[in-house]
């Protein structure tokens, strides 16, 4: 009766477990498909969808080999829709072959100007970069990069270098003509017109305010808002750099449904994580993007290491349509 009563107890106390489990999961679930981006707590929570939804998936497992099937049931269903959502960034979708010039982008957050300039350098020639979106680039940082050789591989500039991380910039290999965006953000966000032969490339180097501090997301949310949408009469647009958002945020996907493509999403590195780099905890999320103007066939997309810097570097080539 003792080891009958025992069972019971346990068993009562797996199921309560499982139950909160699967509790926390569904409302972390909700809070992606709501549709609205919220406070910067539900910010931060859709964030980890990514997590959420593989989690889901060993929950849901869980509760069939415990033969809990209402709470399996439950889980199993929101999971899937979930995965649905996630999983096909880890497939490339299919593309039509380019016709154009070929270009590649680069964008890097360096940290307040603690990123490793030669890397970055070194990068740029590996890779042949054409155009580098820089995000919190410092006076010091600029002067850094100079020193390692920049100038030589893109000597053509628009610099809104500040100390601290509010300063970005934009080198290129071809000309460029500053401008300005048409809602300025709440940091600097250099915009340059580059000067492609027989083509022109314009170039946003995003970086919004974070959502998460303490006076909201309405900041990050209003800066995101303030960027340029695509617009199929005028030059080829790209926004690059730290979104400090996710695919599952809403203020992102808003400008994906303005006529980009997120480029890792396009060739099948979707779930590649970009912050932090190097670190385990926070969980490593994709903050970092190449959102390319739907007309441009990308080609590839690379995520790569840049020593000082808390972001890993976003490196895309695509097709500029000829004329």
């Amino acid at each position: 009766m003792v080891e009958l009563e025992g069972r019971r107890t346990r068993r009562g106390g797996t199921t309560f477990l499982l139950v909160v489990a699967a509790v926390a999961f569904v409302l972390a679930g909700f809070v992606r498909l709501l549709g609205v981006d919220g406070t910067r707590h539900m910010v931060a929570t859709t964030a980890l969808t990514p997590y959420f939804a593989a989690g889901g998936v060993v929950l849901g497992v869980l509760a069939l080999l415990l033969r809990r099937w209402g709470v399996a049931v439950l889980v199993l269903s929101l999971a899937a829709v979930l995965v649905a959502a996630v999983a096909p960034r880890a497939f490339p979708d299919s593309r039509p072959v380019g016709v154009g010039r070929e270009v590649t982008v680069m964008a890097s957050n360096f940290l307040v100007g603690k990123a490793d300039a030669e890397v970055v350098v070194d990068l740029v020639r590996r890779y042949r970069v054409d155009v580098l979106a820089m995000q919190e680039l410092t006076p010091a940082m600029a002067r850094d990069l100079d020193r390692a050789g920049l100038g030589l591989v893109l000597p053509h500039r628009h610099l809104l270098d500040e100390p601290g991380g509010s300063g970005s910039g934009i080198a290129s290999r071809y000309p460029v003509s500053a401008r300005e965006l048409t809602a300025p953000g709440s940091l600097r966000q250099a915009r340059a017109l580059v000067d492609l032969p027989g083509d022109d490339l314009d170039i946003v180097s995003v970086h919004p305010m974070p959502p998460v501090v303490e006076g909201g997301p309405e900041t990050w949310q209003r800066d995101l808002a303030g960027l340029p949408e695509r617009e199929l009469g005028g030059p080829v647009r790209v926004l690059a750099g730290d979104f400090n958002a996710t695919l599952d945020h809403v203020a992102l996907r808003r400008l994906l449904n303005s006529g980009y493509v997120d480029a890792a999403d396009q060739v099948g590195a979707g779930l590649t994580p970009t912050w932090p780099a190097g670190a385990l905890w926070p969980p490593p999320v994709t903050l970092d993007h190449v959102l390319v103007d739907g007309r441009c066939p990308v080609e590839s997309f690379e995520v790569v290491d840049v020593p000082g810097s808390d972001h890993r570097a976003v490196i895309s080539r695509f097709v500029v349509p000829a004329g």
